[in-house]
């Protein structure tokens, strides 16, 4: 087989079936009908960090449901076995008869960018807070109380929030985690 350019595409797939998408073509490439088309499969993932049981648990989800990136060349039946593929629904910018469109190389440099600045974040959490904004609080002793954030310290990952307790204002230091904004 002579060198064909690569270019990258992005698979529309079903919600939620990313990874078994990843799978049946991992497992094409295995058999050998997509071996030498096929380069990279990619599911851009995120971590998210939630609070279940006063625990904090990290769950990954796709960073775009739905899609699942290739690196490809696309010549002869490759198009079509990977629009056969079970749970996709076929190549994003396609329109009916026509070809796949590539991506552009700047959005794979930004996506592949992205990709790599979410896996070194690892426990990286963004600060959605602002001195003065209503939160509540959704862990902890005070679950249910409603208060006003008066500092953030941004390296403990916590905030000053104050909440009327029978009437009384009563400083709480919580985490990020321990309330969601109102």
């Amino acid at each position: 087989m002579s060198e064909t350019s690569k270019k990258w595409y992005v698979l529309r797939a079903i919600s939620g079936k990313e990874k078994k998408v990843k799978e049946y073509i991992e497992n094409e490439i295995a058999r050998g009908d997509l071996q030498g088309f096929v380069t990279q499969v990619l599911i851009p993932m995120e971590k998210v960090y939630q609070i279940r049981n006063g625990k904090k648990i990290s769950k990954e989800r796709s960073f775009y449901p739905g899609y699942v990136l290739i690196e490809a060349a696309l010549v002869g039946e490759v198009t079509h076995t990977l629009r056969n593929i079970p749970n996709v629904i076929g190549f994003l910018g396609d329109t009916k008869g026509g070809d796949p469109v590539p991506m552009r190389p700047n959005e794979v440099n930004r996506i592949l960018g992205k990709v790599d600045e979410l896996t070194e974040t690892g426990e990286e959490m963004n600060n959605p807070f602002m001195v003065g904004e209503t939160v509540k609080v959704i862990d902890g002793p005070f679950n249910g109380f409603n208060g006003t954030i008066e500092a953030i310290n941004e390296e403990k990952k916590k905030l000053q929030v104050m909440v009327k307790i029978f009437g009384r204002k009563t400083p709480l230091e919580l985490s990020f985690l321990q309330v969601e904004k109102e």
